[in-house]
């Protein structure tokens, strides 16, 4: 299975593009639309090289739910966990309750899990982010789309 343009256009809209390095809520070097790998500050970076680490990232993170589940998915689902991947690693998926349930065939459970993956590390405090409050509801309303229709 391959990431759908919903999976990018999802990642593309909570990522935000920008061509200059910054930090992100929690402090990291970021670039493009959420690539993180080798940021430094003061990198720049052009429209095209954006599209390039963006479709390497989306690439790695789609892999790395292709490893980790172990059932069936659709299009929508797969879409979801590629995003939340592509935002939080694979470290994190694969230790998760989410993968759990899933893994178990439990797809309402898992999709009760994303909301628990909201909070950051700001000033040493772990906080909810309003950005990743509502892309992880964006992602399991993709998640749970093709399973209501």
């Amino acid at each position: 299975m391959t990431p759908s343009a919903d999976a990018y256009a999802l990642i593309k809209r909570h990522e935000g593009l920008r061509l200059h390095a910054y930090r992100d809520p929690v402090g990291i070097w970021t670039i493009g639309w959420g690539h993180t790998e080798g940021v430094t500050r003061g990198q720049t970076i052009s429209l095209h090289q954006a599209e390039v680490l963006l479709a390497h990232d989306v690439g790695r993170a789609a892999q790395a739910v292709s490893r980790l589940v172990t059932v069936p998915l659709n299009q929508g689902m797969f879409d979801a966990l590629t995003s939340f991947v592509f935002n939080l690693g694979e470290g994190r998926l694969a230790d998760s309750t989410l993968l759990i349930l899933l893994n178990g065939q439990d797809y309402a459970g898992a999709a009760r899990e994303f909301g628990r993956w909201v909070k950051g590390t700001v000033d040493g405090r772990k906080v909810n982010l309003p950005g990743l409050v509502k892309r992880r509801a964006a992602e399991r309303a993709l998640f749970e789309r093709e399973a209501q229709s």
